[in-house]
């Protein structure tokens, strides 16, 4: 009969134990084959400092103090908007202004009072131009209200035959090539960028 010692210390005879770093790697003969223990990551606890109240206190102050300092400075900016380059002007231009600036002459009484009149006459005419457009716009819809609603008591079919979109109303038809010839000696781009759009916290 074989003992449980006697496994144990032929098992011993085929099996080796190798520490690397943290872990312990065992081979050992078949069924046994290769076996990892866990990883020992602990370490000891490193003793506290002892800190200076008033220097812990002092150092919670000026964080406080730094973070109401950006808290003004947000709530000062909340009413604007943020710039459009585009529309900025650039500082050259405002530095250049004075010599930009050209000579006005003043303009005379009678200048000014017949450029008012004219201003006067066109708006004028532009109103009822827009009056007669909206008039004549108004009458046709009510025309075209009333005569398909007499459509619609004389028969139903035709009403619903009229009030159908037409699709002949504006025919297009396009025909051009299925493949765009290639361009000779053509380098096409490489489709990299640097997006440069600012953006704004």
């Amino acid at each position: 009969m074989i003992s449980l010692r006697n496994v144990l210390s032929s098992a011993n005879r085929f099996c080796t134990i190798k520490q690397t770093g943290e872990r312990y790697i065992t081979t050992a003969a078949a069924p046994l084959c290769f076996r990892l223990t866990q990883a020992v990551a602990g370490e000891p606890l490193k003793k506290k400092k002892k800190l200076d109240p008033m220097l812990v206190r002092h150092k919670e102050e000026r964080r406080k103090k730094k973070i109401e300092k950006a808290i003004r400075r947000l709530e000062k900016n909340a009413g604007q908007l943020k710039p459009l380059e585009e529309l900025e002007v650039p500082r050259t231009v405002l530095q250049e202004i004075e010599i930009r600036k050209r000579p006005t002459s003043p303009m005379l009484e009678e200048v000014e009072e017949e450029r008012a009149s004219l201003f006067k006459k066109w708006s004028k005419y532009k109103y009822q131009q827009h009056f007669t457009e909206v008039n004549m716009i108004e009458t046709i819809i009510a025309s075209r209200e009333r005569a398909l609603e007499e459509l619609r008591l004389e028969s139903e079919d035709l009403w619903f035959e009229a009030v159908q979109l037409d699709q002949t109303l504006l025919p297009f038809t396009a025909k051009g090539p299925v493949a765009t010839p290639p361009i000779k000696d053509y380098e096409s781009p490489d489709g990299e960028y640097i997006d440069k759009t600012p953006t704004w916290d």
